[in-house]
């Protein structure tokens, strides 16, 4: 088991959604402070090569967890395919290259559901990864993750560096990111009938059918299975990281309507797309691995979350 209370640990992405998260759990297991070094992206910009030899210069890392990412839903997967298969894959690729000449003691690369194939047989297993194409709006930036693994893998064989890959299903959570233009499912429908009834509106639109399914975790649940895999995984294999469950996107908007409080119609637009048609995780891995499982109920979660937007959306600033 790695002692995280002796290690300096760098988080890319440490300033995001997750990597709020994620620090707290660090800081609950006894990380110091000054031991927790997050690059921001003014400061380094992780898709060139210079900036990452910088950062490793700088913050000196015993340890990286590599969460930074370029993402969105799937309007913005849409509109930056080149940009999200490019920047995950730069960003990836030159941290990774530097944690080998470096000799890192450890390197945890936080990957995405989004690599699964299409049609992936419900609940998706670690090994039905490479069983296909990944659903097209979202296959640039899916497979730049996923190259990600056979990296980690390659540079293990070759040069024993103990990088590992986890695959963290649909997060939500205080804090997530509220923005109409890059924001994924859940932020995206809080805000939708939160604002629809300030502004007195009968109706919210939301994309697709609403047939498609997705699993959800919470983001404090899922940064703890991210400080779990770090303390204790050392094997090359990916690990899901979820909750277990399925819900349609249909019942998803009827849940967070009741939930939040908005009591106006549904109009679903069927000419934009439903991204991948399910999604739900075995998590047996990560349980067995490291003693991973979710602990948060679904309905507890959201209500946190609709309350968080309520009490910090004058202040969240969209681009």
């Amino acid at each position: 088991m790695l002692n995280l209370t002796q290690q300096r640990i760098v988080i890319t992405g440490g300033a995001g959604f997750l990597g709020q998260h994620l620090q707290r759990r660090l800081f609950a297991r006894g990380v110091a402070p000054q031991n927790i070094l997050i690059p921001l992206i003014d400061h380094y910009d992780l898709t060139k090569e210079a900036d990452c030899v910088r950062m490793y210069d700088d913050l000196r890392p015993d340890v990286v967890l590599h969460l930074a990412a370029e993402v969105g839903g799937i309007g913005a997967n849409r509109q930056n395919p080149g940009r999200f298969f490019y920047a995950n894959m730069a960003m990836g690729l030159h941290l990774i290259e530097q944690a080998r000449i470096r000799k890192l003691k450890k390197f945890v690369q936080v990957g995405t559901i989004c690599a699964y194939p299409k049609f992936t047989p419900v609940p998706f297993k670690e090994e039905d990864l490479w069983n296909g194409y990944p659903e097209e709006t979202n296959a640039p930036y899916g497979v730049a993750k996923k190259a990600l693994l056979v990296m980690l893998q390659g540079y293990r064989q070759q040069y024993g560096l103990n990088g590992v890959y986890l695959l963290p299903v649909n997060l939500y959570g205080p804090g997530d990111n509220f923005s109409p233009s890059s924001s994924h499912v859940i932020p995206a429908l809080i805000k939708k009938c939160v604002d629809a009834m300030d502004a007195g509106k009968d109706h919210i639109d939301c994309w697709g059918t609403g047939s498609a399914s997705r699993e959800f975790i919470y983001a404090p649940d899922a940064a703890e299975g991210i400080v779990l895999a770090t303390e204790k995984y050392d094997s090359a294999e990916p690990v899901n990281i979820g909750a277990g469950f399925e819900i349609t996107i249909k019942d998803l908007v009827e849940k967070i309507a009741r939930l939040t409080g908005f009591s106006g119609k549904m109009i679903w637009d069927p000419t934009q797309p439903d991204g991948q048609p399910r999604r739900c995780l075995d998590t047996s891995r990560a349980f067995k691995e490291f003693g991973f499982k979710a602990a948060t109920d679904f309905d507890a979660g959201l209500t946190t979350t609709i309350e968080w937007y309520r009490a910090n959306r004058n202040s969240l600033k969209f681009a």
